[in-house]
Order: structure tokens, then sequence, then C-alpha cells
């Protein structure tokens, strides 16, 4: 659990470094003959970091801020400045890999590059701008919220879990409401997400795994099919029109709604539980958000620095390519760890602290550059603004209950899988 009250400790420009001392990105090329290999990390384990990855995180930024990790078989990158130059680049390395494409059953926006890539990001982004999310999904979402707040008061407090009580079927109602997907049940949406992402970490290795994910990819197939048609024809406000409204074909659709489903229904419900920890474990700075509601997107903000639902950015290199000084090998993947970078005390003062008042200075729970989560303001918006502020006005004196297990798991994507809480009934 975070400190009680937050530590004060702001960087100064002096101790940060200057755009000039930044890692670069670029093509290795005759003149880089001598840059150095990645050292091997050979001392990583995966069931470490399953647990808990910070101790891993800490030491990798110590030792090798770019390493080569046999047992994951792809480079990992942990220093901030060396991730935010790989994302920002333009000619950045596409993202996703064969596993992702496996997953979903095809190419997504996410594993293309330039005008490909842009052309796709570009149908998608007017369903999930910040008006588009106060004018139309701010009812939807406040509706769905007291619907399943309701869910969670009858199961009561001493039996609630605000994971699967709250988190996961609010996460994934908005979601399929945001889509189009009005008739799809929010648990048949929540089993396809977690299909899909199991089957990007499981890399087609066990076959139940990969089974289940193509059983969802052909049942969410299924419904794009009925889907789609109607909505060329009543076109609404819902992402699945506006991709077709756009001009996508439905091959394009199937896999890019596929991809939205994967992280659309994970790092919201993840990102309300993280949330919502964080102030349990600081209850001054819970009480300055509950005085004061603007500080509901800092909060939100701080929450998932600290612990960024999607812990890892995958890249798949095309050709040599050297990153501050280091020269890494085409053909092989990096993990941009994400959950490292929010962390490095060199950007980020008294990084494991929760802290409201920290100086500004943009995470990358969200990417960065051109690949940046599409999905952000919809997480902002349901989570930070919604969900978490509404559970608290239900039941202002909510806490995790220590009498029950929390647990949490996982490094490739992280959060709170038990979540139990307790309040005081009023009469």
């Amino acid at each position: 659990m975070n400190e009680t009250t937050a530590a004060r400790c702001p960087a100064s420009a002096a101790t940060r470094p200057t755009p000039s001392d930044e890692p670069q990105l670029r093509p290795a090329d005759v003149a880089d003959t001598a840059a150095p290999e990645a050292p091997v990390a050979d001392w990583v384990d995966p069931t470490a970091l399953q647990e808990d990855p910070y101790p891993t995180y800490r030491r990798l930024r110590a030792e090798a801020p770019i390493a080569w990790v046999p047992r994951l078989n792809r480079y990992l990158v942990t220093s901030y400045t060396a991730c935010k130059a790989m994302e920002d680049d333009p000619e950045s390395p596409r993202a996703g890999t064969e596993n992702i494409i496996r997953s979903l059953g095809g190419v997504p926006m996410i594993a293309k590059t330039g005008a490909e890539h842009a052309a796709e990001r570009a149908a998608v982004n007017p369903a999930l701008r910040p008006k588009c999310m106060q004018d139309v999904w701010e009812p939807v979402f406040t509706r769905n919220a007291h619907l399943y707040l309701d869910v969670l008061s009858g199961i009561g407090p001493e039996r609630a879990d605000l994971y699967r009580d709250y988190a996961v079927p609010l996460a994934a109602r908005n979601l399929a409401d945001l889509l189009g997907m009005r008739d799809v049940p929010a648990e048949q949406l929540a089993r396809w997400s977690k299909a899909f992402i199991s089957e990007m970490a499981n890399g087609g290795k066990d076959p139940d795994v990969s089974r289940r994910a193509a059983e969802a990819g052909a049942e969410a197939d299924a419904v794009l099919d009925d889907l789609v048609p109607g909505l060329r024809r009543r076109p609404d406000d819902s992402v699945i029109s506006v991709l077709a409204a756009k001009g996508m074909g439905v091959p394009e659709i199937r896999h890019n709604v596929k991809l939205i489903v994967s992280g659309g229904v994970n790092e919201p419900q993840h990102a309300l539980t993280t949330l919502f920890w964080a102030l349990d474990g600081s209850p001054e700075q819970r009480a300055e958000v509950l005085a004061e509601p603007r500080l509901w997107r800092t909060a939100f903000d701080e929450a998932i620095r600290m612990v960024a639902p999607i812990g890892m950015i995958p890249k798949t290199l095309e050709q040599d390519t050297v990153l501050d000084g280091v020269r890494l090998r085409a053909g092989r993947d990096v993990g941009l760890m994400i959950s490292a970078a929010n962390r490095d005390p060199e950007w980020f003062p008294a990084p494991d602290t929760f802290d409201l008042h920290r100086p500004k200075m943009a995470h990358l729970a969200f990417g960065a550059g051109a690949h940046m989560c599409a999905g952000l303001w919809a997480a902002r918006w349901s989570v930070g603004q919604i969900a978490v502020p509404l559970l608290y006005e239900r039941h202002p004196d909510v806490r995790i209950d220590p009498s029950r297990r929390s647990r949490w798991a996982g490094w490739f994507f992280r959060g709170m899988t038990e979540c139990p809480i307790t309040w005081t009934e009023t009469r």
C-alpha cells in the first residue's frame, strides 16, 4: 500500500535531462558497427514479474535500461526517455508482433505504420474525442454506473468485491454501448477481452488459450457481420457506426473492434480499482479529491502512472536499430516497459508514492506519439469522472476490507484481480 501522506519531492529542471540528452532512435548504419549489443539480463524471472514486477524494473533501470532477456525472448526497455523516444519516433517499429495478430485474427491499426495506420486511426478518432464523451456518452456511463452500484450495494459490505462486482461488468457494459454492441451482454464482452489478451500473452503455446481466443473471435465476427450493414443504413454515434461511415471494410472493422475490446475492458477495469486503491491508501489526498472535484482528473492520471494497466507496449524490429547508443537486432521483439518508465525516478521523484501534487509530467500509461491509446478520454471520463466519484457518493466510507484478501497480478497487463470492499450500511 502506498504511503498515507504523499512525499513532496518536486523535480527541478536542473535534475532532469535536457532534450539534447534524450536517447535517439534511428536505423543502424555503417558508423554504428561499434555500438554495443544490449546487455543480457538472464536473471529476470517471469514468475517474479507476474507477482510484483517493480523490483525487477528497478534493477534493470539501474544495471541495464535496455537489456536482452532470454527467458522472454525480447529486449526490455525500462527507462522513461528510451521508451518515449521509441514511441515518439515516426519511424518507430510496428507494434503488435505475431501474438496480437494471431489473437485478433488479422492486422489491427496498432500493428500498422505510416499512412495505413493514420487512415484507420483517423476513422476511429471522431467517436472518442472529449466533446463526444461529454455530450453523448456521459449520460450512458452515468446510467451504467448506477446500475452496477445497485448490484454492488445489493451484494452488501461483507461480500462485495470492487473488481468482480463493479469494475469488470461496468467496463464491459460501457464499452458495449460505446462500440454500438448494445445487445451483447457485459459478461460476454468481458470474456472476449480476457480471451484476446490471454492469447496475446500465450503466443499460441497453450492450445486451450488459443481455442478460447478463436471462439471469442468467431463470436465477435458474427455480431459485427450482423451489425455493420444496419449501422451503414442507420448511423449513430457509436464507434462501429463511425468506422463504417468512414468507409472502413468489414475485415478491418473486425480486427480493430477486437483490438478495442482487448484494451477497452481491461484498461478501465484495472484503472478503476487502481484509482480506488490509491485513494484508499492515502486518506488525506482522498479527502482533497472528494472536497475538490477538479482533482479527479489529476488523481486518475497519478494512479495509472503508478500502476499502468497496460504495462508493456510490444514492438517488432524490422531493421537493425540504435536506441540510446545500444544496437538492437532486426527481427527481434522489444517490450517498452511502460510500468517501469512511469516509475523512473529521474523523471518522477518518489515514484512509488501516490502524489496529487507532484510536478506535472506526461506519463506513458496511454503510450505516446502516433500510437497513443485512442480510448484515453473514454477511460478518463468513465472511470475518473464518473465511476469512482459515484462510488464514493453512494458509500462515502467505502474502503478496502482488511479481513479479506486483496490480490494483484500481471506485468504485461497489471491490476487488482481481487479487491474486497466494505462500508457502513445506513438505515
